[in-house]
């Protein structure tokens, strides 16, 4: 497998029940760019600029770590990344795969990427909140982001192995997943490593690596990703993480949203956990600057005011309590799910 290349379509792939060969791909873009569907476009345009002569492409970040922009990624990066999920998900050719994320983004390109190159029977679909609605049949291997997952959980057993990722599966979810007799796992990643280069099966605490992926960290305790076959330079992320082992690390959250209050570091997504499944609504907890401690601990909660019993907070350490309770009709989110803290919080 090590000389396969982007320029490659297995023999097994098909898309929507027919083979494609890669002039019949090419014919297929330009019908859907043409006459497609507006999720069939997307896919049209990055199939013409997969077979390009260019050896990379330009893909947009998200924006939930900061502003969207625009990052060049290698080709044959991707095809390695698709050959490491192969692997460790033991995928194998003419397995049958839905595809419901959207192609604008490096998750749902690489999706189809992973069809191709290793030989996946591939049912493309439109990108919406209720997946599996209308869609027949079972399947060996999907991606889902966590909204798509929650709404679908009467039927996820017809998926027997689903990866979710583009934003934390919250511990409510989580215990509704592991009920599930499918294989789900939580994925880590970002647009820089092209999706995930780290999985656990729902209900564990320790992410393990891909193959070819090696993990350390830095001075502040933020992962370091060496993945010499999807990014020549290593990876240095703003994520908090506790290693386990060579291959293992457990995820405590951003170092970038770390509330230093009166000396006291708070990390908000270990906060958040506590809570999760005492606040029926959205929420999340941010610093707020405060002249005599710095910044102190508010909890923002989506939608209307609503009385929040004091004993909810009896979970937290003493620190960790908010100081202020807020309430915002709408909290801004990405395309995935994953709410954008500060662009919530400033009205």
């Amino acid at each position: 497998m090590n000389n396969v290349t982007y320029k490659n379509v297995h023999n097994r792939f098909k898309l929507n029940g027919f083979s494609f060969t890669k002039e019949d791909l090419l014919r297929v873009a330009y019908s859907f760019i043409k006459e497609g569907s507006y999720y069939e476009k997307p896919l049209g345009i990055f199939i013409l600029d997969w077979f390009d002569p260019k050896p990379y492409l330009e893909i947009n970040t998200s924006g939930s770590t900061g502003a969207p922009k625009i990052i060049r990624v290698d080709k044959q990066a991707m095809v390695n990344s698709a050959l490491a999920t192969g692997d460790f998900f033991d995928l194998q050719p003419g397995q049958k795969v839905l595809h419901c994320l959207p192609t604008d983004y490096v998750a749902g390109k690489m999706m189809f990427v992973r069809a191709f190159i290793l030989g996946l029977d591939m049912e493309f679909v439109a990108p919406s909140s209720h997946p599996l609605e209308g869609v027949k049949g079972t399947f060996d291997f999907c991606g889902m982001v966590p909204l798509q997952a929650k709404n679908s959980l009467k039927d996820l057993h017809r998926i027997k192995k689903l990866i979710i990722g583009g934003a934390k599966v919250n511990k409510s979810l989580e215990q509704e997943l592991i009920t599930i007799p499918s294989q789900i796992y939580e994925t880590y990643g970002m647009t820089e490593t092209i999706t995930h280069i780290a999985a656990k099966r729902v209900g564990e605490t320790a992410f393990t690596v891909l193959p070819n992926v090696k993990i350390t960290t830095d001075d502040r305790h933020c992962l370091v990703i060496d993945a010499h076959k999807i990014s020549g330079e290593k990876i240095v992320t703003n994520d908090l993480v506790e290693l386990v082992s060579a291959t293992q690390f457990v995820w405590k959250g951003r170092f970038d949203n770390v509330i230093n209050s009166g000396g006291i570091k708070l990390i908000p997504e270990q906060i958040e956990e506590k809570l999760a499944t005492l606040i029926p609504r959205h929420f999340f907890v941010y610093g707020q600057a405060d002249e005599l401690l710095g910044e102190k601990l508010v909890l923002y909660v989506e939608g209307e005011p609503m009385t929040i019993e004091e004993s909810v907070f009896e979970v937290l350490d003493k620190y960790e309590r908010p100081k202020e309770i807020l309430f915002i009709p709408e909290f801004k989110q990405t395309a995935t799910g994953k709410i954008m803290r500060e662009q919530s919080v400033v009205r």
